[in-house]
């Protein structure tokens, strides 16, 4: 393919470079500039993380464990030890014995002013009523306080002595000022029950009045019990797994949620110096090894300063998009198209590239995100597949090929490291999957297209605009066509015979055909000065010229076809097939004229002013077209009679262009050079075959006869050999790239 190298310079986009110091600090500020970029990318993706939020208000999104963590949870255990205590009931202090005695004391002073009131002999029962309703606390009935009055002195102290007796037993044992009402309620069960209902009312009435809270409650018992149910509770321990959700997106945040937050380092000022610093080093170590690569493994990648830009461009967009998108998902981490990334380095550049500079984009890309090994396996082996599935990118089915297999890959992969786990549902494991196939399409989809408008800065062509070259209804081939038709056909035939040659020997075949077919592209601004465009029986316009004026004018279709290149804006490989597939040679024809008119002195005659300007073919491609413009040329104007004739022609165009050093700057080897000759070999022959005169039929009385001579040579199986169909009257040249002296082939 044509994107596996580095770009080099080319004689069609040859430009000054700049001085070696002044490059070396392009490349070095280019390099800090990517190192600063590629920081703070992690830095601020992971102060993305911090954020400012407070308990009570809403969270934003889902935010997961980056890593498991236990730890004590200070507001968990507070609000725990707080609830212990809580549930500690008041303390009170142990019955108060003077508080029985005074309230005792008080029962007596209340019964001796009873007792004066009963004796009072001045007073009326209205006054002695009103005396009784003034006693404080002390509440009786209308009906008990007439009662009262009118019982006997005997009833009387049987009822003072009660009184006496049951408070006494009562204040003895502990009433607290909740349970007040409660002992009220008991005092019946208190009271003798030989003493008849209305006297016992009376007593009730009288203990009830002087009945008080003897157990009062102590703030300092309460305390110490409550510090002490404190001190009883264990500080409680609080785990995430890596991948768990602290909270969830909407969820209102909670003191224990920010706790959770803040010991992660996730909010704004939490973040530790460690978390800063591990990032940090991580970008570090993975542009210290990409450095080493590119200057151990690939040092032409290292001298191509738009080449490092794409690549490295390219790499810092992937890592935004991720350090964006992913965190706080769960199934986008597995569509992201990291895979993406390495199927268009591959496509720029080469496989090995692709994969290494893989690695450090999903280290970075998915650190300290939950489930981080699962993914980077994932994505590893989705790169991976689609390095090796995209090996021939020549067709475009091979893109959707690609796809399915990395679909293929993901999903495996994510059977392989999700069965075993006890969490897995079906669901879940169907949506995953499904994530898988997307990634593929996605992956591939994307690389397309980045591919499509990134090859041409690094002077490289697309399969798609290869396929759009190669249409019939392209300007250029049109023009090609109706101006110069012989030329058209040429180039055709030309095309066919390379293509098949570079599918022998796995070169870029779609690339070798589409170059070739406007390798003459040149022609058509003069196609009556080369042979395959001039009428049978015309005038040959290079009659009238000198030599070098003749040789000029054919050198100069290359030129012209760079020309009506750039103006059409054809990509700078195509270029190189125009400015290549001549190399260096001479135009053997107009050379050899100049010598014969020079009185066979070459000393007299520069052979520079014959000389095509080359360069020499640069790649397998280039070559091919070189080698398969000579050969149909050949070919095409000697007419080998069998297949010996044919393999000889070819062998010796193909020696000749390795002789005089055409090929020494390609990749070819002895052994494609013999799969080359083969192939031409094979494909010449079936175009160009002998073919046999068909006899005229001569009328005999009305029947069919053959000539005698003929009808011997038919049966004998050995005819004179005739003149084939389509050959020419010319004899045939005695040089191997020039079919006619008006022809540069």
């Amino acid at each position: 393919m044509s994107g596996l190298t580095p770009p080099t310079a080319s004689p069609a986009s040859a430009s000054i470079h700049p001085s070696a110091k002044a490059w070396r600090l392009r490349r070095a500020l280019l390099a800090l500039l990517m190192l600063a970029a590629v920081a703070g990318i992690m830095w601020l993706s992971t102060a993305e993380d911090n954020l400012a939020l407070h308990a009570g208000e809403v969270a934003p999104r889902d935010i997961l464990a980056p890593y498991s963590h236990t730890y004590e949870s200070a507001v968990l255990t507070e609000k725990r030890r707080e609830a212990a205590a809580q549930a500690v009931s008041k303390v009170y202090a142990p019955p108060d014995a003077s508080i029985g005695r005074r309230q005792l004391e008080r029962l007596r002073a209340a019964l001796t002013f009873i007792t004066a009131v009963r004796a009072d002999p001045y007073a009326t029962q209205q006054q002695k009523l009103a005396d009784l309703a003034a006693i404080q606390g002390l509440h009786l009935s209308a009906s008990e306080a007439r009662y009262l009055l009118t019982l006997d002195d005997e009833r009387w102290q049987n009822i003072q002595q009660e009184a006496q007796r049951v408070l006494e037993t009562m204040m003895r044992a502990p009433i607290r000022e909740d349970q007040l009402e409660e002992a009220r309620r008991n005092i019946p069960a208190f009271i003798t029950l030989t003493m008849p209902e209305r006297q016992a009312d009376l007593v009730e009435r009288l203990v009830e009045a002087f009945l008080a809270p003897n157990s009062l409650y102590s703030a300092s018992l309460t305390e110490a019990a409550r510090e002490k149910a404190r001190e009883a509770v264990p500080p409680v321990v609080r785990a995430f797994r890596r991948g768990e959700t602290i909270v969830q997106r909407g969820q209102v945040l909670t003191p224990e949620d920010i706790e959770a937050l803040k010991e992660y380092g996730l909010l704004q000022g939490t973040a530790r110096w460690q978390a800063i610093l591990a990032p940090l080093l991580l970008v570090l170590i993975a542009f210290l090894v990409l450095a080493a690569y590119i200057r151990l493994r690939r040092p032409m990648l290292g001298e191509n300063i738009t080449a490092l830009t794409i690549a490295g461009g390219l790499g810092i967009l992937f890592l935004v998009g991720a350090r964006i998108t992913i965190p706080g998902h769960i199934v986008l981490p597995y569509v992201y198209p990291f895979a993406a990334y390495p199927l268009v380095m591959f496509l720029l550049f080469d496989a090995e590239s692709a994969l290494v500079f893989l690695l450090p984009l999903l280290a970075l890309g998915l650190y300290h995100l939950p489930h981080g090994f699962e993914l980077m396996t994932y994505h590893a082996f989705l790169g991976i597949a689609g390095v090796v599935l995209l090996s021939q990118v020549q067709r475009m089915r091979t893109f959707f090929l690609a796809s399915a297999g990395m679909a293929l890959t993901g999903g495996t992969v994510l059977l392989a490291t999700r069965l075993a786990s006890p969490s897995t549902d079906l669901p879940g494991m169907i949506t995953l999957l499904g994530a898988a196939a997307t990634n593929g399409v996605l992956a591939s989809s994307l690389a397309l297209v980045l591919h499509y408008f990134l090859a041409p800065p690094l002077g490289q062509i697309t399969p798609i605009q290869l396929l759009e070259l190669s249409r019939p209804d392209q300007p250029l081939l049109q023009e090609l066509l109706q101006k110069a038709p012989g030329t058209y056909q040429h180039s055709l035939q030309v095309a066919n015979l390379a293509e098949q040659a570079a599918r022998a020997v796995h070169a870029d075949a779609l690339l070798v055909r589409v170059g070739a077919l406007y390798h003459d592209i040149g022609k058509v601004l003069r196609p009556q000065f080369f042979i395959e465009n001039q009428p049978p029986g015309s005038t040959n316009p290079h009659e009238r010229l000198s030599p070098e004026e003749s040789a000029r004018i054919i050198i100069a279709h290359v030129s012209d076809g760079l020309a009506l290149a750039k103006e059409h804006r054809l990509p700078r490989r195509i270029q190189d097939f125009i400015a290549e597939h001549h190399g260096t040679l001479i135009t053997r024809y107009q050379y050899a004229r100049a010598v014969q008119e020079a009185g066979g002195d070459a000393n007299k005659v520069d052979i520079e002013h014959f000389r095509y300007p080359g360069p020499r073919p640069q790649s397998k491609e280039t070559a091919l077209v070189m080698l398969a413009d000579g050969c149909e040329a050949r070919a095409r104007a000697e007419h080998p009679p069998d297949k010996h004739e044919l393999r000889r022609l070819v062998h010796d165009t193909i020696t000749t262009r390795i002789r005089e050093g055409q090929l020494s700057d390609t990749q070819l080897t002895l052994h494609d050079l013999k799969t080359i000759e083969d192939t031409f070999v094979a494909a010449l022959q079936g175009v160009y075959h002998p073919r046999i005169q068909y006899p005229q039929l001569q009328e005999n009385r009305g029947q069919a006869t053959i000539p005698a001579s003929e009808a011997r040579a038919l049966a004998t199986g050995d005819p004179e050999p005739p003149a084939t169909e389509d050959a020419e009257a010319s004899p045939p040249p005695e040089n191997d790239d020039h079919a006619h002296h008006s022809s540069d082939d």
